[in-house]
This record gives structure tokens, C-alpha cells and sequence, in this order.
């Protein structure tokens, strides 16, 4: 074991002092350039390093205090808990007795409806309108919600015209929505045809499922008077293949819906990644002077090489 950690130990020293030896004989400029001809795009690389989904406490508090900067993500994630977070950071105070009150007025409305609803199951005559009018107030609730957040994400003030967090958590909030915030509308027929076109074979195999499951329930069953077709082994045949066919289904709306998110935070870190129609290659001889004391010699000669894109 000691054989081995000084292995380890001796192979790290012979790669730090070879890097330095590597990094001196080249201006340490050349490891902190920006090679983008775009000024916006400059500006952007250092803003753009708050766009990390990580949460951090102390940050979103900070921010709804007003004693720092929140990042847009920690801001939308914190605000998924504690809502209206986003308007209290943005300094839109008017907006949270709407948020509250929508929010409350749905969820206690809905409460008072749904034990309507139990109660007329109770004495045997079940009470569809107070079914129907419970779904109706918790969907408004959670309309509410769903645009507090989005409310929030759009009014956050940043300098970045695409911001890669901004266009995941679009995606995120309405899928498509992300790819138009890019500029790439045409990419939402293709999600939305991936998305519905999963949900149509998973209603579809769910419904197989179901219907096989019970025949196989009656088929095993030598008291339900079963008289079927369908035997008990072909029935568990059938259920058990639409039911991996609906797992599949399930997963590939998820991946569909989470390749959208993706795909609208990478292309929007690559919106300005300038690409010009100037292609040009530049090779030509230099003098390599480097300025730190472990260089071996004062200068070196080389070949200097330039790529224009």
C-alpha cells in the first residue's frame, strides 16, 4: 500500500512540474484570451456563470432580503416552495396578493367542493357537478401557480438576451416554449409530435393492458363464469407484453419532454457563438519569449497558427 500511494504521489509531482515547464515557455496571456470577435458575446461568458442549477439557501433568502445577487435558477427553484419568492426579488410586491389569493381561494374552494363530493358518495348518490366544479378550482390553483413561476422567470432582469436558464425553465414550465424563446420555432412541432405521439401509444397500451389484465383475472378465476376465447396464458401473454410496451411509452415521454429542456439551454449558450463566413487559416513563423524564471532559454523559435471563424 505504501508502494502504491507513493506511485500516485510521484506521477502528480512529475505532471505539476511538467506543466510548469510546459506553461513557461508560452505568455500566460494565452490561457485567458478570448478568441470571440463578438463583444456581446465576451460580456456574456462572465454572466453567464450564474446560469447553475444548484440551489443554495442562504442565496435565495439573501435575495429576497435584497443583500445579494440570486441566481435566476435559485430563484425559480426556491420559489417552487416558497411562492412568490421570484415577485418579492423582483420588487413586484403588487403581484403577491393576486398570487395568494388565487392560490387560496382555488385550494379552499376546491377543499369545500370535494368534501361536498364525499359526502353525497356517502348517502349513495354521488354529486358529479361537485366533482366536476373540484377539479375546476384545483386546476385554478395550479394555473396560479404555474404562472407565478413563469411571471417570475420573465421578469428577471439580466443582461443576456438568450439566457440559457431562462430558456430551460421556459422549456421546463411549457415545453416548446424554450425553442421559441431561442429563436428556433420550428423545433416545437417536432417535441410536441414526439410528446403526443408517446401519449397516443400510451393511452392506447394502458387501455391493452387493462383489458388483458382482466380477462386474465376472469380466465384464472373457475367462478366467474368466464367463456372467453382468450385463454389465461394467452391473457398473461398480452398483459404482460402491453404493459412493457406502456413502461416504454411512459419513458419516452420523459425523454422527449427532457431532451426539449436541453435542448433549449445548450442552444441558447450557443446562440452567440458567432460563426463567420471568413474562413481563413494563417501559419507563420514567431519568436516564443517567455517572462517567468523557469524557462531554459530566453527565447525559442516556432510556427504561430491562426484560424479565422
Amino acid at each position: 500500500m505504501g508502494r502504491k500511494w507513493l506511485f500516485i504521489l510521484s506521477v502528480t509531482l512529475c505532471l505539476l512540474a511538467g506543466g510548469n515547464r510546459a506553461a513557461a515557455q508560452f505568455r500566460s496571456e494565452a490561457f485567458s484570451q478570448n478568441y470571440s470577435d463578438d463583444p456581446q458575446a465576451a460580456e456574456s461568458d462572465g454572466a453567464r456563470r450564474d446560469s447553475s442549477f444548484t440551489f443554495s439557501i442562504s442565496e435565495y433568502f439573501g435575495g429576497l432580503l435584497h443583500k445579494r445577487t440570486s441566481r435566476m435558477g435559485n430563484t425559480f427553484l426556491g420559489s417552487m416552495v416558497f411562492v412568490g419568492g421570484q415577485q418579492i426579488y423582483n420588487r413586484d410586491y403588487w403581484k403577491l396578493p393576486i398570487i395568494y389569493g388565487g392560490i387560496g381561494a382555488g385550494v379552499g374552494m376546491g377543499i369545500k367542493y370535494n368534501n361536498q363530493y364525499k359526502q353525497s358518495v356517502e348517502a349513495g348518490m354521488p354529486d358529479d357537478q361537485s366533482k366536476q366544479m373540484r377539479n375546476i378550482m384545483f386546476a385554478a390553483a395550479g394555473t396560479v401557480y404555474w404562472a407565478s413561476l413563469m411571471d417570475g422567470l420573465l421578469c428577471y432582469e439580466t443582461d443576456i438576451d438568450h439566457h440559457p436558464t431562462r430558456a430551460a425553465f421556459l422549456s421546463l414550465l411549457m415545453p416548446g416554449l424554450g425553442q421559441c424563446y431561442n429563436g428556433e420555432p420550428w423545433k416545437v412541432p417536432i417535441y410536441w409530435g414526439f410528446l403526443i405521439g408517446s401519449y397516443h401509444y400510451l393511452h392506447d397500451n394502458t387501455v391493452k393492458y387493462n383489458h388483458f389484465k382482466q380477462i386474465y383475472i376472469d380466465a384464472s378465476d373457475p367462478d366467474s363464469g368466464y367463456s372467453g376465447r382468450i385463454s389465461a396464458d394467452t391473457a398473461k401473454y398480452y398483459r404482460d407484453m402491453y404493459r412493457e410496451w406502456r413502461d416504454y411509452s411512459i419513458l419516452a415521454i420523459a425523454a422527449s419532454y427532457l431532451l426539449q429542456v436541453i435542448d433549449a439551454n445548450v442552444f441558447a449558450y450557443m446562440r452567440d457563438f458567432g460563426v463567420s463566413e471568413d474562413l481563413s487559416l494563417d501559419l507563420q513563423p514567431t519568436v516564443l519569449t517567455p517572462d517567468t524564471q523557469f524557462a531554459y532559454n530566453p527565447y525559442g523559435f516556432g510556427l504561430k497558427l491562426g484560424i479565422n471563424f
